[in-house]
């Protein structure tokens, strides 16, 4: 699975790619933990070693409970996570305008 921009840039730690899968699904859905833990490529262990930090600051907000399963996102009310996510798009912005000038050079080159 190729890593994300979010990824490459801030390195391939649990923490990145837990906020990186959390960011990317911003809105969509809630994820209970273990569902968080397989999309995010994040052990268990780990994921209860660093899950609670960001529910404490605020970036994760628990938004209802299935039977025994909390489900979770993340709160884009907090600044933090405002910041996150213009801090996201414009890693994306930057590696996309760099591939459209890769190809744009292979297209000239062609001609």
């Amino acid at each position: 699975m190729e890593k994300s921009a979010f990824v490459k840039v801030f390195g391939d730690s649990p923490m990145v790619r837990l906020l990186d899968f959390l960011l990317a699904e911003r809105g969509l859905y809630d994820y209970s933990l273990t569902a968080i833990a397989e999309n995010s490529n994040v052990s268990w262990a780990t994921l209860h070693l660093i899950f609670p930090k960001l529910e404490k600051i605020g970036i994760v907000k628990k938004t209802r409970t299935i039977s025994r399963a909390k489900m979770f996102m993340i709160n884009e009310k907090n600044p933090l996570v405002q910041d996150l996510i213009k801090i996201r798009n414009k890693i994306s912005d930057y590696f996309i305008k760099k591939e459209l000038e890769r190809q744009s050079k292979r297209i000239s080159i062609k001609v």
